[in-house]
């Protein structure tokens, strides 16, 4: 392949880049899949880049996308859990559900980085409890594969979190929107919806035992302060546990009118915090080594004043690569800098919320700029 140098004919606005580019020392850039955003980047890339020249920029076929696969699930599921929770599931449920399950695994299987970043990133694709339910299975998918439990386990606990709250569906929205404390008869509600999610689905064809067993003790804990029976210890079936996990890491990372929302590695502490109790130690231990101390998509300043995003984990839980998106004065950056966590200019001071960043009148972030192709929406 030849080298050359980056035109202005090359590339055009809301592109992504089919190519990595580099400077002319060697050092890399811009990695593929970038998005040129502004004129004040084709103009950098135009004075500084190089490439190989293989690829014409018009050939590049468009990849699967791990945030297309997420949102066709959220509306599908959606759609399908309206139906049930009014008492009319369609004849093929569970073709339908199955289908939707196996848009989480192939989102999981393109690229963990991208969905797990979703969680944090992609929260208004689709009504909360849809959205809450797909998220909530792609965190069970990664906590049951790491329990290296076998593939109808990791099918079961994935059904489970997609229909959890079929029986609080009706309710679910208003309750996320609305900023006061459950009255006595929406807490009923609240404390009912393992139950009814368990009776619609067997009037909907389900009878897997393990998925229906998943679904009623989602809300139990070890200490017996659970719900809706109050079971402690080995007397929660182990998927539920997983589920239950990712409901909670799930919930709290969400922007909901009635709590504030966590940053993840917060999110992580508390649930740490609560394995004295009401969580189990070891299962909480695998959430915080398969997320990472700072997950993925997590929004940090670093020691020398820039803000970034944390894109990908590094050797070590502590030192994940960043993208820097603002820099020390707070400035957009045209082109985002990839830091590695352990060089000591770049090591992490704090970890900021999305709502943080967003004071700073940083630009929306599009997932495609950090992650690439595959994070089109």
């Amino acid at each position: 392949m030849n080298i050359r140098k980056v035109t202005a004919a090359d590339l055009k606005l809301g592109m992504l880049l089919p190519w990595d580019v580099y400077g002319e020392n060697g050092a890399l850039l811009v990695r593929k899949g970038h998005m040129i955003a502004s004129a004040n980047q084709i103009a950098y890339l135009v004075e500084r880049g190089v490439f190989e020249d293989g690829v014409p920029p018009e050939a590049a076929s468009e990849p699967p996308s791990v945030l297309r696969k997420l949102n066709a699930a959220c509306l599908e599921l959606n759609t399908l859990l309206q139906a049930v929770s009014q008492g009319l599931p369609p004849a093929d449920f569970r073709r339908k559900l199955d289908d939707i399950a196996l848009l989480v695994h192939g989102a999981v299987d393109l690229n963990v980085d991208i969905a797990t970043a979703a969680v944090l990133h992609n929260q208004q694709a689709a009504p909360y409890a849809a959205r809450h339910s797909v998220n909530t299975a792609v965190i069970a998918v990664l906590l049951a594969r790491a329990r290296q439990r076998s593939r109808n386990d990791v099918m079961t606990v994935t059904l489970a979190a997609l229909t959890m709250n079929t029986g609080m569906l009706e309710h679910h929205q208003r309750w996320h929107d609305s900023s006061a404390v459950l009255d006595e008869a929406d807490r009923a509600r609240m404390l009912a919806h393992p139950a009814l999610s368990v009776q619609l689905l067997r009037a909907a064809g389900v009878n897997d035992e393990a998925w229906l067993d998943c679904v009623l003790h989602h809300h139990e804990n070890e200490d017996g302060t659970g719900y809706p029976h109050g079971k402690v210890g080995a007397q929660i079936p182990l998927l539920s546990k997983l589920v239950a996990l990712a409901d909670r890491y799930c919930a709290r990372v969400s922007e909901r009118s009635y709590r504030p929302v966590m940053t993840a590695n917060g999110a992580l502490r508390d649930m740490l915090l609560e394995a004295r109790t009401t969580l189990d130690t070891n299962l909480v231990s695998l959430v915080i080594r398969e997320l990472g101390i700072y997950p993925i998509g997590t929004y940090v300043r670093l020691i020398n004043g820039e803000t970034g995003v944390v894109a990908r984990r590094g050797l070590q839980s502590t030192t994940p690569h960043v993208e820097s998106v603002l820099g020390p004065r707070g400035a957009p950056l045209e082109v985002f800098l990839q830091r590695d966590t352990r060089n000591e200019l770049h090591t992490i001071r704090e970890v900021l919320t999305n709502a943080q960043v967003a004071a700073l009148d940083a630009p929306l972030l599009r997932m495609a700029q950090v992650w690439g192709r595959a994070a089109l929406d």
